[in-house]
C-alpha cells in the first residue's frame, strides 16, 4: 500500500475484528485490511468517493470505489463502527485521563445537506449539523452525541443528548460516577444539571447569569474551568481530518461513522506515542 493512515497491523488486529464480513455467498477478492485502510484515506484527504486513488490504495485485486463505498454504507448502517469504538475505548481505556472530561458543541457545514441539516445564524451558514462532543483531559475523543440540525442551540434537547454520551462512557465500562465534567455558560441550565447528578457527574459549568437564577447553590473551580482549552485541542484534531471539517455525507449514520474512525485514529497515536516515550 502506497499510503497508510495507520499501520496495516492495526487494522487487522484492532479493527477488523469488530466488522462484520461475509460468511456465505459473495466474497470480496480484495484484502479487507486494504479496504479499510482505503475509508481511511478518504476520511483522512476528504476526496470524493469517486475519486479514490484505488490503484495506489490496493496492492493486488484493485477495487472499484463503488466497493470501498458499499463496504463503509454496509458497517456503518450497521452501527459496527460505533461498536468498534466502544470495543476499543474500553480496551485502552487505561491511556485515557479521567480526572476530568470536557463538553463542547460542534457546528459543521453541510455542503451537500441532507439528514440533520438547517440553517446556522450564528455560523452565518446555509446548512450546517451540529454535535456534542465528550474529552478526556488530555483531548482524547470519547464520544458524541447524535447529531442535530444546526439551527438548535447546544441545550436542544440536551437530557437525549447527554443521555447518549454518558451512556457510551458506560458501555465502554467507564465510570461517570464522580467525574467531572468541564463545559461553558451554554450548558448552564437546570435539565443539564439535573442529567449529571442523576450520571453521578459533577458539572463544573460557567454561570449564565442571564437566566436569572441564584447560583449560591452551585460550584465553579475557576482553575479546572481554565483548562477549557483542551476540547479545542480535540477540535483540532478533528479537523485535520478533511472528510470531517466540512459534512458532504447525506446520512447520519456516515456522518457518526467518520467520527468514530477519527476516534480510533487519534487513540491509536496516542498509544503508539506513549509506547515510544517508555
Amino acid at each position: 500500500m502506497v499510503y497508510q493512515v495507520v499501520d496495516k497491523d492495526i487494522i487487522r488486529t484492532e479493527i477488523l475484528p469488530h466488522l462484520s464480513v461475509a460468511k456465505r455467498g459473495f466474497k470480496t477478492k480484495s484484502c479487507l485490511i486494504e479496504i479499510v485502510n482505503s475509508i481511511l484515506y478518504k476520511l483522512k484527504t476528504g476526496c470524493q468517493w469517486e475519486m479514490l486513488p484505488v490503484k495506489s490504495l490496493f496492492s493486488e485485486v484493485v477495487l472499484s470505489y463503488k466497493t470501498v463505498f458499499g463496504h463503509f454504507r454496509k458497517w456503518s448502517k450497521n452501527g459496527e463502527w460505533e461498536f468498534c469504538w466502544t470495543k476499543i475505548l474500553k480496551k485502552y481505556k487505561s491511556f485515557l485521563d479521567l480526572s476530568s472530561a470536557y463538553l463542547d458543541g460542534s457546528h459543521a457545514t453541510a455542503l451537500r445537506g441532507g439528514e440533520q441539516v438547517a440553517y446556522q445564524g450564528r455560523k452565518k451558514r446555509r446548512k450546517t449539523t451540529n454535535s456534542l462532543y465528550l474529552s478526556d483531559r488530555q483531548g482524547l475523543p470519547l464520544a458524541l452525541s447524535n447529531p442535530i440540525a444546526g439551527n438548535h442551540n447546544d441545550l436542544y434537547e440536551i437530557e437525549k443528548s447527554s443521555e447518549e454520551l454518558f451512556s457510551a462512557l458506560t458501555q465502554a465500562k467507564i465510570s461517570t460516577d464522580g467525574l467531572f465534567v468541564n463545559a461553558d455558560s451554554g450548558f448552564d441550565s437546570k435539565d443539564f444539571r439535573s442529567i449529571c447528578k442523576r450520571w453521578g457527574v459533577i458539572p463544573n459549568v460557567a454561570f449564565n447569569y442571564r437566566n436569572g437564577e441564584n447560583k449560591k447553590e452551585f460550584l465553579l473551580d475557576d482553575l479546572l474551568y481554565k483548562q477549557r482549552y483542551v476540547i479545542e485541542r480535540t477540535n483540532a484534531w478533528m479537523d485535520s481530518f478533511r472528510s470531517l471539517l466540512n459534512r458532504f455525507d447525506v446520512t447520519v449514520s456516515s456522518w457518526k461513522s467518520f467520527n468514530y474512525i477519527a476516534f480510533m485514529i487519534i487513540l491509536f497515536r496516542k498509544i503508539k506515542t506513549n509506547k515510544k516515550l517508555r
